[in-house]
């Protein structure tokens, strides 16, 4: 068994990016900035959008956080990407998910300029994602690429079960194996709450995603030997055995089917730290588009 290691893979993606932006500096090229609107004190989102912050500052980008009260009106909110659409010097931006429920998300999504929206969540960027044209891919399905590329898992030919149809995770995922690209050309199944034989699909498969958001969902006795499992769940769940009170479970039930796996990522430590890197990834894509 390989574990695919996020951690030192976004450390290196990082490493790579930071020799990019020396040597745009030493050309006299514009430095890459990347802004984040968060909106409101969600624990797990200012935690998030620090650690953005704290990327772009490793990488040598620069950085603008846009923090707003809870009570900001949906107006308010959409004047401020209105500003970050025509600012030059701002190269990507994304506005921190969840929002204050009197704000509607989609209509926020749909008012972000496509040419800035490094989180690949607009419409444009979706659509062309869908066509196999150069865009913008989300952070998450971006670096499960990334992954599957850098420790040459095979995935032409191959089997992929997806499980969660999420237009952020699941659903691009299906999307993108299909494709005919370098990590791609695979028969992708794509599973969700109502698929009745979830079992018997994957125990077919060669490649399975796990997205789906219930701690521990995947078993030893639904994989075949070999398989390369990936997990993108992230749950708390209580532990009085830890200092903080929790611990951090993936939708695998790691221990026992990394037995039976030949790739498997570990939660937390796998897909987790690759979002980020490849927002900043993103980012420099959409700096060196504007400069060309």
């Amino acid at each position: 068994m390989i574990l695919l290691d996020g951690k030192k893979t976004s450390a290196d993606i990082k490493e790579e990016i930071a020799l990019e932006v020396v040597d745009l500096k030493n050309q006299d090229k514009k430095t890459p900035h990347l802004a984040a609107i968060i909106v409101g004190n969600d624990g797990a989102s200012l935690t998030y959008v620090n650690a953005k912050v704290k990327a772009c500052d490793r990488v040598g980008f620069e950085s603008s956080l846009i923090r707003l009260p809870k009570e900001t009106t949906e107006e308010e909110l959409l004047n401020e990407i209105a500003i970050l659409n025509i600012d030059n010097d701002i190269d990507g931006f994304i506005v921190q998910l969840p929002l204050p429920d009197h704000i509607d998300e989609q209509k926020v999504l749909m008012s972000i300029n496509p040419d800035k929206d490094v989180d690949g969540f607009h419409p444009t960027n979706v659509g062309k994602m869908a066509l196999n044209l150069p865009t913008f891919i989300s952070a998450t399905p971006f670096g499960i690429l990334e992954l599957l590329e850098r420790y040459k898992v095979e995935t032409s030919g191959k089997h992929v079960v997806v499980i969660g149809r999420s237009h952020i995770v699941g659903s691009p995922m299906s999307i993108l194996l299909a494709q005919k690209r370098k990590v791609g050309n695979a028969t992708v199944t794509l599973t969700h709450s109502r698929t009745k034989n979830l079992k018997e699909l994957t125990l077919q498969a060669d490649i399975i995603i796990a997205a789906l958001g219930i701690p521990e969902f995947l078993k030893a006795d639904m994989i075949k030997d070999h398989v390369t499992v990936i997990d993108v769940g992230i749950t708390r769940v209580a532990d009085s055995s830890k200092k903080n009170g929790f611990r951090l479970v993936g939708d695998v039930a790691f221990d026992e089917v990394s037995k039976k796996s030949a790739f498997i990522t570990p939660v937390p430590g796998g897909v987790g730290p690759m979002t980020i890197a490849m927002l900043l990834k993103n980012t420099l894509l959409a700096c060196s588009r504007r400069d060309s």
